[in-house]
């Protein structure tokens, strides 16, 4: 049933760029393989990972000298490495952090077809590699979703309990709600994200723009009120889906979130630092920027302006091995919707964020 639901949803949900925005091709001084826009760097590692799948799919692996964090970046849609490439340098020199980003399956160059399933197979490989062939801990990874790439984050990060962080880039609740306000979910939708954010352990960043056109921002806020460990979410006002990273706030704001997780230790559950995690609450309004004073709760607890216990239980959260299951339960998403697809006759230049969609409007 999953795989028909993912073939079903991949019709009209993936549109990876066409024809792709780069090649691979080898450096005639070096003879390793990079992306074909692109000179080669020393710091910059072009990848072939094999998924459980079947397929294999392309990454880039940026380093930073000395740096203790590794961010694991799964971008948007109708995207590919060759049009995040710049961006994914800009963010290892800013965050002085290690970056590893990925084509899904049927995207740039990587091999086989794009669906939910596939993307799940494909986030694992590549968190894999960085821990086979790196060495990196899990507790030094920060899994890094935007939009559509929030769905195989969260996936992920809900079976990786001692996981660093989380950040959550425009993302949508699921699929289907990205077309129509439903209130359950159903079991043809993919990449539920809104049943899935409560399992994550970690700190959580949300950013989003409040004139977001395409994912409405009441998506962000809702991931955001549901996490177990939440960071001051970053409200870009006026921001839109594709043009976050030009606002001054993103870069800040993701250098403030870094430094925090790395000076607290793992799994802690709850503190907060300037712009600290806090306890999961309901907004009073999903329109408004959140209120500490007015957030309703989900479940009884002391206000968060009374003094902390002293003591919070500790771990319980068993830790699962890799490599995962095969067999997962159906999801869906939509993170590209239209009712026909115009096909690109050629290559859309480098952007720093790329994910577009059209709404789907009944008759």
């Amino acid at each position: 049933m999953g795989g028909v639901t993912s073939s079903v949803a991949a019709k009209f949900a993936f549109f990876p760029p066409s024809p792709p925005s780069y090649k691979l091709v080898a450096d005639d001084l070096t003879g390793l393989m990079k992306l074909s826009r692109f000179p080669h760097r020393e710091n910059v590692e072009v990848l072939q990972l094999p998924t459980r799948r079947g397929n294999e799919i392309v990454a880039i692996y940026v380093r930073y000298p000395m740096a203790t964090s590794t961010l694991l970046y799964s971008h948007g849609n109708a995207a590919d490495l060759g049009q995040m490439y710049e961006l994914f340098i800009e963010l290892s020199i800013h965050l002085r952090i290690n970056l590893l980003g990925y084509d899904y399956s049927g995207y740039g160059q990587s091999s086989g077809k794009a669906s939910e399933q596939n993307t799940y197979a494909d986030i694992e490989a590549a968190y894999q590699w960085l821990q086979k062939s790196y060495g990196v801990k899990e507790e030094d990874i920060i899994l890094y979703g935007q939009s559509l790439g929030s769905g195989p984050t969260l996936d992920l990060a809900t079976r990786l309990p001692n996981l660093r962080a989380v950040i959550l880039h425009s993302p949508i609740l699921s699929g289907l709600r990205v077309m129509y306000p439903v209130k359950r979910s159903y079991w043809f939708d993919i990449y539920k994200n809104i049943d899935k954010i409560p399992s994550v352990n970690c700190p959580v960043l949300v950013i989003h723009g409040t004139s977001d056109e395409v994912v409405n921002w009441s998506h962000g806020k809702q991931l955001w009120e549901l996490c177990k460990q939440k960071y001051d979410p970053l409200w870009l006002k006026g921001g839109r889906h594709c043009d976050l990273e030009h606002f001054p706030e993103y870069i800040r704001h993701l250098k403030k979130f870094i430094a925090a997780v790395e000076k607290s230790p793992p799994f802690q559950s709850s503190w907060r630092s300037g712009g600290g995690i806090e306890r999961p609450r309901h907004s009073a309004d999903l329109c408004e920027a959140s209120r500490r004073s007015t957030d309703r709760r989900e479940r009884p607890r002391p206000s968060v302006d009374q003094p902390r216990e002293k003591e919070r239980r500790g771990g319980g959260v068993e830790k699962l091995k890799l490599p995962f299951e095969p067999t997962e339960k159906s999801r869906r998403s939509v993170d590209y919707l239209e009712k026909g697809r115009k096909k690109a006759e050629k290559p859309e230049k480098a952007r720093k964020s790329v994910d577009r969609f059209s709404r789907i409007r009944t008759g």
